[in-house]
């Protein structure tokens, strides 16, 4: 490998990606050298963005450019198939959370990943807040005891309302490409908090529905309740929303304290603080800053990866989204590990 880490981007659609060049034009060793997408207006986007070359398949891209990794920002669907036909090059992986659109596609993706010995990251955006980062250090330290609860909403108007880009609603809001609605693009956010760290549940419950979008082919709101021995925790997601209170504010409750994140903040109660007190923590360290920073650190065996974007917590939250999707679509506690006929459902039924 060169000092230069060469990537290439798989799939366009996924609007984190324009953040993604941001960073990578930010960074000097890294260079962005092709993207595939099919949609010309992407490709032209991505020239702008000071990508070398574009190719209107991810797949020939792979076969025609000497790469080292890819990052793969493509629909859940189609970004597991892109993600396992890079390892079988021996390309290492960033793919944008939450691995795939379903567990199925997850095992693969993982099993390809170990096979060819490649690194495989996952992107969870909220890996890069140093707020919660400290929280992390805080509880795998102690601080707050043995966590009972874990709790995360994620909510906002809706992808459209928003002002996301129409490929990227187009695909966020089919079942199939995205793996489901809402419960696939934020309760994931949960099920990866707390798969992390308590490991996977074993009993999830939840109810989902179309409460306000009728014109929706998917679910629009949901709530998922995972049960472990000593824990239960939330994950609950709203594309419905009016303004971001209460939205994105992870909040960990262990026996002897309780830690929230919130507004770029970090509070703490315990018993000497029982209303809370802010908690300071320290700016970001080289290599922790952003996902691109850390894939490249890691790749090159600087850095180990953050356990949060690890493949493993990837996986045993995908378990746990197809397990909230079967719940839904059953109307019953589902437990798990799940049996292998059941992962192949993927959706919410209408």
């Amino acid at each position: 490998m060169s000092d230069v880490l060469r990537i290439g981007i798989m799939g366009l659609s996924h609007d984190h990606v324009w953040g993604f060049l941001d960073h990578a034009r930010a960074n000097p060793t890294v260079q962005i050298v092709a993207a595939g997408d099919a949609d010309s207006e992407l490709r032209e986007k991505a020239t702008q963005a000071e990508v070398l070359q574009t190719y209107s398949d991810p797949l020939t891209m792979l076969d025609q450019c000497a790469l080292d990794a890819v990052a793969v920002f493509g629909d859940n669907r189609a970004g597991a198939e892109y993600g396992i036909a890079a390892a079988q090059k021996g390309l290492h992986i960033l793919i944008e959370k939450p691995i795939a659109a379903d567990y199925a596609g997850a095992v693969a993706l993982y099993g390809a990943a170990k096979k060819a010995g490649v690194t495989l990251m996952v992107n969870w955006p909220f890996a890069w807040w140093p707020n919660l980062q400290h929280a992390m250090t805080m509880i795998r330290r102690g601080k707050i005891g043995n966590l009972y609860q874990i709790n995360y909403r994620a909510a906002h108007c809706g992808p459209r309302e928003l002002g996301c880009s129409p490929q990227f609603v187009d695909w966020l809001y089919d079942p199939y490409r995205n793996g489901a609605g809402v419960i696939m693009d934020y309760c994931c956010y949960g099920a990866a908090l707390t798969c992390m760290f308590l490991g996977l549940p074993s009993r999830v419950s939840t109810m989902a529905g179309r409460l306000r979008k009728s014109d929706l082919p998917a679910e629009d709101n949901a709530v998922m309740v995972m049960q472990h021995a000593t824990a239960i925790s939330t994950a609950t997601a709203s594309w419905t929303q009016s303004g971001h209170m209460t939205s994105y504010e992870p909040i960990f409750y262990g026996d002897k304290g309780t830690l929230m994140a919130s507004n770029g903040k970090l509070y703490l109660a315990d018993a000497e603080d029982d209303n809370g007190i802010g908690v300071r923590f320290p700016a970001l360290t080289e290599g922790m800053r952003d996902p691109l920073e850390h894939f490249a650190a890691v790749i090159r065996n600087e850095i180990p990866l953050m356990e949060l974007c690890s493949a493993e917590t990837a996986l045993m939250a995908q378990h746990v989204l197809s397990a909230g999707i079967l719940s839904a679509n059953t109307n019953q506690t589902v437990s798990l590990p799940l049996p292998p006929a059941a992962l192949v459902r993927t959706g919410v039924q209408s």
